[in-house]
């Protein structure tokens, strides 16, 4: 068992589903499945959230880029994959989404972690960066070239695109990037 695998199961086990979602499907949160947060999004499905968190590699005191926070549970997950020395800024278009996963997020004590309202007029955090890991939740239909140049030297990002897992890691040379073979995916668009 790997040591990303361990912290990973150990911050789903810290920062359960059920507290970020919605009332109506709360009784489903240990269903391994999407379920509907509103606004059209979703809560991924606990099995890729935590495929994505392991391929993503987060190390303790990292500064970590949440793009499509949702409902604040990947945020979350991160903050506690960072610690204290680190720090997590979650960005969300949806005002609602931001209300609810800033609200959620306060429960559990992480003051390094934060969920924003995303500038729909640009991707990600750029005048925030550049960050240790990016984690993207939506689907861009490709790899967003405006969030890659938002990545520290030595960073990486996870995100999906057009249905493919992909990995992007930057180092001295430029960004490297390498599809997730064998699975498919569905996310919500990228708005």
């Amino acid at each position: 068992m790997s040591t990303d695998h361990s912290r990973v199961i150990a911050a789903m086990a810290a920062i359960p589903r059920a507290r970020f979602l919605p009332d109506s499907v709360r009784d489903r949160a240990a269903l391994d499945e999407p379920l509907p947060i509103g606004h059209g999004a979703t809560n991924s499905q606990p099995w890729t959230v935590q495929f994505m968190l392991e391929l993503l590699r987060v190390p303790e005191g990292a500064t970590v880029l949440d793009v499509g926070s949702g409902s604040g549970w990947t945020t979350a997950l991160l903050a506690h994959l960072v610690g204290a020395g680190g720090s997590v800024r979650g960005v969300e278009v949806v005002p609602e989404l931001v209300a609810m996963g800033t609200e959620s997020l306060s429960a559990f004590h992480l003051p390094w972690a934060e969920i924003v309202a995303a500038d729909p007029d640009r991707v990600g955090a750029p005048d925030h960066g550049p960050f240790d890991r990016i984690l993207v939740s939506a689907d861009a239909g490709g790899v967003p070239e405006a969030l890659e140049t938002q990545l520290a030297a030595g960073g990486r990002m996870v995100l999906p695109a057009a249905g493919v897992m992909w990995v992007v890691d930057r180092d001295h040379e430029g960004w490297h990037r390498e599809p997730v073979t064998g699975y498919r995916f569905a996310f919500v668009p990228l708005v």
